[in-house]
């Protein structure tokens, strides 16, 4: 696998840019407070952070999907590829924006084809879709094999695939990957790494969602930690990747593997590698207050 290659900085204006942005859902449940993030053009960007962070919520802002669960942007912006976002995700998919959702979304009951074929629903002609889906067939050898098979008997795995390959079927220039190693063997975890390098290097910007940070932190140049719906840390990889505090709550690093609480996790960070003495990280005062940490 090829280091990926920054490129932040170089372009004049980001693949994405999301400022200040809050959301709301029901009656006033925040989970986005006033997050901002930036990726630049042909970025590999990670968004790191425990589950209820608000990462899948962001995602959602982003492509026009808040409607459907209840949400709405109280304030701030989007602007996706230099204009803004719209609360309508098939007019962000037409715009180059696709994303592959937590848990797969596939059609069980669907052939691997159709599955793939409905991902190319916005193709102009039947000529069009037959010339991705050879492209995106041609990717992934195990799914050519069972064109005619249905989802559901598929691997994990392969069904991972089949989620990207459907996304990929729309010829996108912004890739959501929302939590794509999940559930997933260490090996096919490694095989979507590489996939997530060999579309960057194609030409796809991706914004990749995952709590697993090592490989989040490998395919990526540049990082934001969130927590309760804002960023708390963001930098290249690199120097997150040797923050004791980012390396504790999150690479299970000390006494404890398992992820501190979202308070704990914001005082490591607010303090900062400089001031973590031995025995102050999140896992540490987590065992010691002897609580559960989710």
């Amino acid at each position: 696998m090829t280091a990926p290659v920054s490129t932040r900085g170089e372009s004049a204006s980001p693949a994405l840019l999301v400022d200040d942005v809050h959301v709301s859902y029901g009656q006033g449940t925040r989970a986005l407070n006033g997050l901002s993030l930036r990726v630049e053009e042909g970025e590999i960007v990670s968004l790191l952070g425990a589950n209820g962070a608000g990462k899948t919520t962001l995602v959602r802002a982003i492509t026009g999907g808040l409607g459907p669960h209840g949400g709405r942007l109280t304030a701030g912006s989007i602007s996706v590829l230099g204009r803004p976002a719209v609360a309508d995700p098939a007019t962000m998919v037409r715009r180059g924006v696709s994303q592959v959702m937590e848990g797969r979304r596939i059609f069980a009951d669907l052939t691997v084809q159709e599955n793939l074929l409905a991902g190319g629903h916005i193709c102009r002609s039947r000529k069009e879709a037959a010339r991705r889906y050879a492209e995106v067939i041609g990717r992934f050898p195990s799914l050519q094999r069972r064109e005619k098979t249905a989802a559901g008997y598929l691997s994990g795995g392969e069904q991972q695939m089949l989620a990207i390959g459907r996304a990929l079927m729309q010829a996108p220039k912004i890739l959501l990957l929302d939590e794509p190693s999940l559930g997933l063997a260490p090996i096919i975890v490694r095989q979507v790494r590489d996939l997530v390098v060999e579309l960057n290097q194609s030409g796809v910007t991706i914004l990749l969602i995952e709590q697993n940070v090592m490989m989040a932190l490998e395919v990526s140049t540049h990082a934001y930690v969130v927590e309760l719906g804002r960023v708390l840390r963001e930098g290249p990889t690199a120097e997150l990747a040797s923050d004791d505090a980012i390396r504790r709550a999150y690479l299970g690093v000390g006494e404890s593997h398992r992820v501190p609480a979202p308070e704990l996790i914001e005082q490591a960070v607010a303090a900062g590698p400089a001031t973590l003495a031995e025995g102050s990280t999140p896992a540490d005062q987590s065992a010691r207050a002897g609580g559960a940490t989710t």
